[in-house]
């Protein structure tokens, strides 16, 4: 049961995080970068916590590395999520239809665009905590491809009124993930485009699947959902290029309905490759990952659940 909000200190918290962006864009964006940089090497000593799950999850996901380079890609997977913070509130400013092309690039998305410019079935796009998940939704906005991203409200009431006003502004669509199963489904009937954050703790009825060598508790609303409906399913990523604002966005793997229909679980087929997939984008430039985000926090049935403050 959700604890009871506070709606004084909710306020109190929304007016703080709005002067922070009115300061933050006094200044240009490779001032912000450096300065968050910064800011980041005393994230590190005020969050112990966060920064040793995030060496936890690492260390047990790259179980060779050694632990200079555990604690390197730990600082910059932090870093990197600040980063993500940043260029959220920027991109409104920075990206448009005329010049989005000097920021970003694309990698093998000639076999999604013609599944979005033929509109003959909806598609369910998915990506990761990974790199600038946001970037892709809103550059397929900016270039004309409406999307809906099926996402959880944020505790907060005011800042998640803020952040969807901004995202709502680019042509992007919004569906609550809580009670969304049929508006889901009128979306892809009608040849829609849902867009997922497939990484997501699903709890102890989640569907197990191996990520990193591990299980992990995946929602099963997505393979259930595009097996009913038969759209196929485009696993990709936005990656940062450096402290510029440039980007990546690259189609990791586009899953065929005919792919799944002859596998003995369908399901279980369909969400261990979607989520193979993910991890595989994740080894690209494990640094971009939010390892400090509690991926593995729950375990199957009879095995015990990990320590809180780890997983």
């Amino acid at each position: 049961m959700a604890k009871p909000r506070n709606n004084i200190v909710d306020y109190l918290v929304y007016l703080a995080a709005r002067l922070a962006a009115m300061f933050i864009f006094m200044f240009d964006l490779p001032t912000n970068y450096r300065t968050v940089g910064v800011f980041s090497k005393v994230l590190f000593l005020l969050s112990r916590r966060h920064l040793n799950r995030a060496r936890e999850h690492i260390r047990r996901s790259f179980p060779d590395w050694p632990a200079e380079r555990v604690n390197h890609v730990a600082e910059e997977s932090m870093r990197n999520l600040l980063y993500f913070g940043l260029e959220v509130l920027f991109m409104p400013r920075l990206m448009t239809v005329r010049n989005w092309h000097q920021h970003v690039r694309f990698f093998n998305l000639e076999p999604v665009l013609r599944l979005l410019l033929a509109k003959r079935t909806g598609l369910i796009m998915l990506a990761g905590h990974f790199g600038n998940f946001d970037l892709i939704g809103y550059v397929m906005a900016t270039l004309g491809f409406a999307t809906v991203s099926v996402f959880r409200p944020l505790d907060n009431p005011y800042i998640n009124r803020f952040v969807m006003d901004v995202r709502e502004r680019t042509g992007q669509s919004l569906l609550f993930k809580k009670g969304a199963t049929a508006g889901m489904g009128d979306v892809l009937d009608a040849g829609g485009t849902l867009c997922f954050i497939a990484d997501q703790d699903a709890g102890r009825k989640g569907l197990f699947v191996e990520f990193f060598g591990r299980p992990a508790s995946t929602y099963k609303s997505i393979g259930l959902v595009a097996i009913q409906h038969r759209v196929p399913v485009v696993v990709g990523y936005g990656r940062r290029l450096d402290e510029k604002f440039h980007f990546e966005i690259t189609a990791e793997r586009v899953i065929m309905p005919q792919e799944w229909q002859d596998k003995p679980d369908p399901l279980v087929w369909l969400t261990q490759e979607y989520t193979r997939c993910l991890e595989q984008s994740i080894r690209r430039a494990p640094e971009q990952y939010w390892w400090v985000h509690r991926r593995w926090k729950h375990r199957p049935a009879g095995q015990p659940d990990p320590a809180d403050g780890i997983a």
